[in-house]
């Protein structure tokens, strides 16, 4: 399981200094990346820097596609039970797939308006001009040796982390 680490920069100058600090430390380049306001990020963060997923698009797909399908099997149990109806184990797979379908599909909708978790979570800073360092990875004496190389940046400040539910 992935562990997120973030860092609050007051500018991309820093928050790349930061960034670079991380990957030295032996954090890959693909997990980790800059979020700040959208006219910074155009202007001065690089695409290969920027946050992969600014929306909740793909969270919102899994949440849709667990939700649809459990709704579907107890629709498909429920309509086993009405002789009338004879339904067949089949009809309930059925149900189990058109049910997470159409789950993952209105979520994954829905979820493409929502930003990100990052931008919900420090909404304050990145309208206050910061920009935040984000770093995630499955190793936690690597993740510790990155947030000691990071800290050694002045400036930069590390943000508690918020919880969020199971199916994040």
């Amino acid at each position: 399981m992935k562990h997120r680490r973030v860092f609050s920069a007051p500018s991309v100058a820093v928050a790349e200094v930061a960034m670079r600090q991380a990957i030295g430390a032996g954090i890959d380049p693909d997990h980790a990346a800059l979020v700040g306001r959208s006219e910074i990020e155009l202007e001065q963060v690089s695409d290969d820097e920027k946050e992969a997923a600014p929306t909740d698009f793909k969270p919102a797909a899994v949440r849709g596609l667990v939700g649809g399908a459990g709704l579907g099997l107890v629709l498909g149990l429920l309509a086993m039970l009405v002789p009338s109806v004879g339904i067949h184990w089949a009809g309930v797979a059925v149900c189990v797939v058109i049910g997470g379908c159409v789950g993952m599909w209105a979520a994954s909708l829905a979820g493409s308006a929502v930003p990100s978790e990052v931008r919900r979570d420090y909404r304050r800073e990145i309208e206050a001009g910061e920009v935040l360092l984000v770093i995630d990875d499955t190793d936690d004496a690597l993740l510790e040796r990155a947030v000691a190389a990071v800290l050694s940046i002045a400036g930069v400040h590390r943000l508690q982390v918020l919880p969020h539910g199971l199916l994040q």
